[in-house]
Parts: structure tokens; C-alpha cells; sequence
């Protein structure tokens, strides 16, 4: 079966850019604390706005944020705060790019505690993504109890946009959680 006549959910539909992210990244489990804080980043800066913004200026965000390095980030001053502030090719939010600073210092914080954030995220799903088997795009909820726990532990190790929306939608894309509908060409992919 040809690319063009898989069955996705019907969220990706009628965007390559959509099309490529849902077929090759979204609920793919990841492990790598990189991707990881790149994702939890680009979940914030999302809120407010279409996951499509984002990935559009996905590439522009890796070029911004010396591509979510963690480390270079929580150095950032207040004169690499006002650059960003004033790059037209990410979203130019000041909340979302202070949190952005301070997010990368509370990740650190994990990471001594944990030995990586990846053991600590995952620790919320026993190690092992959620398999819903959802059949209608409206069934698929946007927040849970799991999404609830971690927002609210977060919030307390001091992360900034962690609301459990966000969280969510974080789980979804980091394959903590697998929402592809059992109809997706995916779901059985990324499901195991």
C-alpha cells in the first residue's frame, strides 16, 4: 500500500509536514534526554497555538536554542533572552522563552537526581508507553491521571508550562503514551 493511501488519524490529514511527523516521530517512544527536553521545550512554546506552528519553525527553534542543549540553555543571560525575544523565526514569547531558561536549570536538577530525565519521565508510565486503542479521534482524551501526576510533580521541581494539557500532549509525542486510533497504520508500529 502506497504512502497516500495509509490510514492516519485524521489530525495529520492534508499536511505533508503534519503527514511526516504523525508516519515517522509522533508516539514513537523516546529515551534520548536530548529529544526528550527538545520536546517538553517545543510543548510550551506550543500552548496557545497549532502543534503546525511549531513543526514549521521546528528548525528555526533547533538553530535558536543551540539545538536543546540543556546545559548552554540554563546559562542563557539577558542578552541572549532579548536576541531570542527578537528572532522572528520562533515564537517571540517572553514567558514561554523565560521558562525555556528556566525549564533547562529544572531539567538539570532531575538529571542529577535521577541520573538522566529519562528515567524519571518514564517512571511515570513504569517504564512501558500506555496503549489506548482509541476508534474516533474524539474519544482521545487531553489530559489523564498519569499526565495529572507528572504535571503536578513537575510544577513542584519549579518547570513553567508543564500544565496537564501540555504534559499530555508531551506524552502523546514522546510516546510515553501510544494514541494512535487502532485503525492508524501506526498504532500497531509504535503500540509494542
Amino acid at each position: 500500500m502506497s504512502s497516500k493511501n495509509k490510514i492516519r488519524c485524521s489530525w495529520c490529514a492534508g499536511n505533508d509536514l503534519y503527514t511526516d511527523y504523525h508516519d515517522k516521530e509522533w508516539g514513537v517512544p523516546v529515551h534520548d534526554d536530548r529529544r526528550i527536553f527538545e520536546f517538553l521545550i517545543l510543548e510550551g512554546f506550543q500552548a496557545g497555538l497549532s502543534w503546525l506552528t511549531i513543526l514549521k519553525k521546528r528548525e528555526n527553534f533547533r538553530e535558536a536554542f543551540d539545538h536543546f542543549d540543556c546545559r548552554k540553555i540554563a546559562e542563557y543571560d539577558q542578552i541572549k533572552i532579548d536576541a531570542l525575544l527578537i528572532n522572528a523565526g520562533i515564537i517571540r514569547n517572553r514567558l514561554k522563552v523565560n521558562a525555556a531558561v528556566s525549564n533547562a536549570r529544572a531539567f538539570l536538577e532531575v538529571q542529577a537526581e535521577f541520573g538522566s530525565f529519562d528515567r524519571y519521565i518514564w517512571g511515570f508510565v513504569d517504564g512501558e508507553p500506555v496503549v489506548n486503542a482509541w476508534r474516533s479521534m474524539s474519544a482521545v482524551p487531553t489530559t489523564s491521571d498519569i499526565s495529572d501526576k507528572l504535571s503536578k510533580d513537575l510544577k513542584q521541581r519549579k518547570f513553567k508550562f508543564v500544565g496537564s494539557t501540555i504534559v499530555y500532549a508531551y506524552m502523546q509525542a514522546a510516546g510515553m503514551v501510544n494514541d494512535h486510533l487502532v485503525d492508524c497504520f501506526r498504532y500497531s508500529e509504535v503500540g509494542v
